[in-house]
């Protein structure tokens, strides 16, 4: 039985193959994707194969995985995403039984501008 880590380490490669028809390979049949800020949730592989080949990209999607952790059956991973124009940061919480993702639930934040209270506590990150 493949662990949590090895599965989801799988979804991103798949991912980055841009062929989300692949994907569903490592998605049970009823996975579910919940996008907390939005308030949505994709139920199923199809839709979720669906929702990836209809979103509006400006050339190939490529994946970063900046970390990931995982056990038998959760997984976590932050990941930059890019199409070349738009860029994105993704975290990800992977729910695995059997070697398939039952459940994920991600959150995109946006970036944003730090105070300027706290400038002589920190440093930038570039």
């Amino acid at each position: 039985m493949n662990t949590a880590l090895e599965v989801v380490r799988e979804f991103w490669r798949l991912m980055a193959s841009n062929d989300f028809t692949s994907v569903a390979t490592v998605l049970d049949q009823g996975y579910v994707l919940e996008w907390p800020q939005t308030k949505e949730r994709i139920r199923g592989p199809g839709r979720f194969v669906k929702m990836n080949a209809e979103y509006p990209a400006n050339g190939p999607w490529v994946f970063e995985i900046n970390h990931i952790v995982g056990s038998e059956s959760d997984a976590v991973s932050d990941v930059s995403v890019t199409d070349g124009v738009q860029h994105a940061r993704c975290i990800s919480f992977f729910t695995v039984a059997n070697g398939k993702i039952t459940k994920q639930v991600e959150f995109w934040p946006e970036p944003y501008t730090a105070p300027a209270n706290r400038k002589h506590l920190v440093e930038p990150i570039q």
